[in-house]
């Protein structure tokens, strides 16, 4: 068996308790059409068509055998978030998809490491959340990578990113919530230009807010899609950090020193873009990631990373499994 452990999935039960008296009219539900296919429903606005491999087992541990992955982390799909809405309901909302993420990975055993949601619009209730799964079996956090217009750099964000380190507990970020315009509407736009930039704007945020310099450096945290742009304008950002640090001079150091504090995803599907991640963030912090089920995600998982020349056996290793067992303490 491959040893790849895969730290970016989704799943979605197939069907939940009716939560319309804690959400009202346009609470998320799923119209199921079949044994196999559902439909994703915000109210009645269709959200995205899925198929049984976002709740069933036996479905992803096939698939996960077909592709040569050994362990995969089962993350809420973001459009269930729901950080605009009340704390209370965010967390009753969180409560039911959180339970309901235990019973789909309780049958793969160890293969499959569930991720829970939180309430981050109230830290207080986000916390709480936290160690109510951590106690039932969760093993980490996924986060929506801002609150309206609150970013990472945010105080209640940053409130829980340090009840994250003190429980050890390793967060993943996942964009969400792009901006939409006619110009973004196109061609999947929002996923193709915004979900990069959201990324890129999360870590901005983390180092240029401060949150990097006030949240311990326990804090285990993870940025999908490869960590957008951040990669590639790394070096812009350092050369605006210097030249007008009257402006941008609100970390205590330039971007740079922070390279170390976080791991991207391997989800970025060209080998040259690889081996900029590898050269910029580091091999010792780049996981593989899937977005597995979703349709544009990587398939075979690992694809990239098994084909890139460029990687010699001991960063492959690190990449495949050794770096996530670290950031998920395995």
């Amino acid at each position: 068996m491959s040893e790849i452990i895969d730290v970016h999935t989704h799943y979605v039960p197939k069907g939940w308790p009716d939560l319309q008296d804690v959400a009202g009219p346009e609470a998320p539900w799923l119209r199921v059409e079949s044994e196999r296919e559902a439909m994703m429903m915000t109210g009645t606005t269709e959200f995205r068509r899925i198929q049984s491999d976002a709740w069933d087992p036996e479905v992803r541990l096939a698939d996960m055998d077909s592709d040569g992955v050994r362990t995969q982390v089962v993350s809420p799909t973001p459009v269930f978030f729901n950080y605009a809405r009340s704390g209370e309901q965010a967390a009753k909302i969180a409560a039911v998809f959180n339970d309901r993420a235990l019973d789909i990975v309780e049958p793969a055993g160890d293969r499959m490491i569930p991720f829970c949601q939180v309430p981050l619009q109230d830290p207080d209730l986000a916390c709480a959340e936290l160690d109510r799964c951590i106690a039932n079996g969760h093993r980490g956090v996924e986060i929506g990578n801002h609150v309206g217009d609150r970013d990472l750099d945010d105080e209640g964000v940053i409130t829980f990113l340090q009840h994250c380190a003190d429980k050890d507990v390793p967060v993943f970020v996942h964009p969400w919530d792009m901006a939409g315009s006619p110009r973004l509407d196109r061609w999947m736009a929002r996923w193709l230009v915004g979900m990069p930039a959201e990324s890129h704007l999360s870590i901005l945020a983390m180092i240029l807010g401060g949150t990097f310099d006030r949240v311990d450096e326990r804090l285990k945290i993870a940025f999908a899609h490869g960590g957008g742009s951040f990669a590639f304008w790394l070096g812009r950002m350092e050369n605006a950090w210097h030249r007008r640090n009257d402006i941008i001079g609100t970390s205590e150091y330039p971007p740079s020193h922070y390279l170390g504090r976080f791991y991207v995803d391997s989800v970025v599907f060209d080998e040259r873009a690889l081996r900029l991640l590898v050269d910029t963030i580091g091999r010792e912090r780049v996981l593989v990631g899937s977005d597995y089920p979703y349709p544009l995600g990587e398939r075979p998982v690992g694809e990239v990373v098994r084909k890139s020349e460029f990687l010699d056996a001991q960063t492959r290793a690190l990449i495949t499994h050794g770096n996530a067992e670290r950031y998920l303490g395995l």
